[in-house]
């Protein structure tokens, strides 16, 4: 290829940085009976990865050897990172890598690596945070092209096989951006190291903790000022956040650590009207498509402001951050409401969602046969099929808003337009005898719908997650109060202690097995390990009063500082005797999760709370401070750790007051 036209060819490789679009298109196709092809991913545990073990990419898992065979045969690495429940991983999977002409391309001109980023979220952070810094938004899956050397180049979400047309404009598909980066590579690779080293530096920056230690006062005003920008964008109409100059458009995800904070806010300060702002969203959200009225618990988020269309996967650490929420919501108000969603997710949980051994599974998918959403909504003749008395199914109408279908123009999702007790107003009945007569139907209902194909069910334990869910049965069982609950928790906390703790006391984040196997315990943990089920058995200390839970909670802190710890304050994702990759982070953005230096630094304060030893509030007060600046410039991404500052000055002030 003569100069010329190289230098078009790095021209449009370097126009696709900005033509890389996320892409809500969709072609399904039927799965194979038999596999055909075998790949390395054959071996691993995930079951994500072994979802593509059986597809024509030549798949590596992330380790020395595929970045060494990059190195060797002198290619660019080509990594998808994705998670079991992801919708649309599922979709590039059919459309792309089971595809054998995008198969050829990828083998011939990349090393190819699949990630999971339940198992692997230290590489996911990075990577993403490198999209981010070059493209800003994210999503699942994740595609990213590197240099052999783990430098990321250039890269974006998912992306339709073929050339898409859109507006009257092209937009490149991922055959076509495969090529465009492959041919740059061969014409130009110095051209590709030089965009590797500015995205490289820009996402090391990213990963900082911003603008390093400021002089900003760790007080209530900090704390407030948050709040108040929590104000301006939150829903007046139907709850939770977004922006008021969009109209609050497009996707909507419950935040709990937002609404944690307005919480505890409203509580100490006993104002009405943050107060408002959690019960309305918690109403909205109750009431909404994004709660499952028949089985139970909630689903990730809605795709609009109303609560009602949701993206059908389930994830562990939405209804475990929700059922604390809740719990929390309801010692506040007595709403029975709020009794209702925890009791009913908490039944679906210990349903679906804990194994025999007593592990919490991951996730449920969003889609059955390639279709999602199939396993939860309802046609109108499956619902006359289900219920054949007219007068059941008028009623069951009326309850849940099912005049007209709500979801792709053919089925029902059950919402809840009118509350209960308005409901049995307008019906003239008491609440009881509405409930009474609905409960049979809801019954009859749930039977038929288990009949269904079920969702795919990741059944590996992570550790964070696993900590997060006993802090919400230990929560419940604190605030309805339901001593069963608490046993639930106390029987998870014990199950983690024993098999996901090595004998030198470090945490292993899965606990699974492959196909064949036994289960068991791998993968070192991360700092979230460490936090959330630090959380977890001080949430349960706090329930119960027993000191087992606390000395474990002040072993595992103990050993996250030794090793995630930087004495300039705050915490690695990584451990110290991590594998190296080309970044090492500090995690502190509060999205659907809290981060795990927003979650230790609220563990922090609670020992200090309970203990009164000053080693843990110094060491809070240490994350506080490297996280100043980023809580005064940018609090509504950090409002987990607010929460924390906040619990962290009540301490302060009761000490103050007590020493008097």
């Amino acid at each position: 290829m003569n100069l010329e036209t190289g230098a078009k060819m790095t021209s449009r490789f370097f126009s696709v940085i900005v033509i890389l679009c996320f892409f809500n298109l969709a072609t399904a196709q039927p799965p194979k009976a038999k596999p055909k092809f075998t790949n390395l991913l054959a071996k691993e545990t995930s079951p994500y990865l072994l979802m593509h073990a059986h597809n024509p990419t030549n798949w590596h898992a992330w380790g020395p050897e595929a970045f060494d065979k990059a190195k060797k045969e002198g290619k660019l690495v080509f990594i998808s990172v994705g998670y079991s429940s992801c919708y649309w991983c599922h979709v590039m999977e059919r459309e792309s890598f089971d595809n054998t002409q995008v198969a050829k391309i990828l083998n011939d001109s990349f090393i190819c690596i699949k990630v999971d980023r339940e198992e692997r979220p230290d590489i996911d952070h990075i990577y993403m945070t490198a999209h981010q810094a070059l493209r800003g938004g994210g999503g699942w899956p994740l595609s990213m092209f590197l240099l052999p050397d783990g430098r990321p180049i250039v890269g974006g979400t998912y992306w339709p096989r073929e050339d898409k047309v859109i507006d009257g404009e092209k937009s490149l598909g991922f055959m076509s951006l495969l090529k465009i980066v492959a041919e740059a590579w061969k014409d130009d690779a110095k051209a590709i190291e030089k965009q590797a080293e500015k995205l490289s530096e820009m996402t090391l920056q990213a990963l900082g903790t911003g603008p390093g230690i400021a002089l900003v006062a760790l007080d209530r005003k900090l704390v407030q000022g948050i709040v108040d920008d929590l104000k301006e964008e939150f829903d007046p109409d139907y709850g939770g956040f977004g922006s008021p100059n969009r109209k609050f458009r497009g996707p909507k995800f419950p935040t709990p650590p937002r609404l944690e904070l307005v919480l505890q806010v409203a509580q100490r300060e006993k104002n009405k009207e943050l107060l408002n702002m959690v019960t309305h969203t918690l109403d909205k959200m109750a009431h909404g498509g994004i709660w499952d009225h028949l089985g139970g618990g909630f689903h990730r988020y809605t795709v609009e402001r109303t609560w009602t269309v949701p993206h059908f996967e389930k994830m562990l650490y939405d209804n475990a951050q929700l059922v604390e929420l809740y719990s929390k919501a309801y010692a506040a108000t007595k709403k029975p409401l709020y009794r209702k969603v925890v009791d009913e997710t908490l039944a679906y949980v210990k349903r679906e969602m804990i194994s025999p051994e007593g592990a919490f599974y991951s996730s449920q998918d969003a889609e059955t046969h390639h279709e999602e959403g199939r396993f939860y909504v309802w046609t109108p003749e499956e619902i006359v099929a289900a219920l054949p008395d007219k007068a059941d199914r008028d009623f069951l109408r009326q309850v849940y808003g099912l005049a007209k279908v709500n979801f792709e123009d053919k089925y029902h999702i059950f919402t809840l337009p009118t509350s209960i007790p308005d409901l049995a107003k307008e019906m003239k009945m008491t609440e009881d005898q509405l409930s009474a007569r609905l409960a049979p139907l809801r019954e009859k209902l749930l039977a038929d719908r288990t009949k269904r194909d079920k969702p795919f069910r990741n059944e590996i334990a992570l550790t964070a997650w696993s900590g997060q869910m006993i802090a919400a049965f230990a929560e419940a069982g604190r605030s309805l109060p339901e001593p069963k609950y608490l046993e639930t928790a106390k029987n998870a906390a014990d199950f983690v202690l024993k098999n996901q703790v090595t004998p030198a006391g470090r945490l292993l984040r899965t606990y699974g097995a492959a196909p064949g196997q036994k289960p068991k315990a791998a993968v070192n943990g991360y700092l979230e390990d460490y936090a959330f089920l630090v959380h977890g058995l001080l949430t349960l200390h706090e329930a119960t009063g027993e000191a087992k839970w606390l000395d474990a909670s002040k072993k595992l802190t103990d050993t996250m500082i030794q090793f995630h710890g930087d004495k300039k304050g705050g915490f690695y994702m990584t451990a110290s005797d991590h594998e190296k990759l080309f970044a090492r982070s500090k995690d502190q953005y509060d999205g659907a999760q809290p981060s795990g230096n927003s979650m230790a630094a609220r563990n922090l304060a609670q020992l200090w709370k309970l203990t009164g030893d000053e080693k843990w509030r110094e060491e809070a007060q240490r994350t506080f401070k490297v996280f100043a600046a980023s809580l005064k410039m940018n609090g509504t991404g950090l409002t987990a750790m607010a929460q924390a500052l906040d619990a962290w000055v009540e301490v302060a002030e009761t000490r103050k007051k007590d020493a008097k």
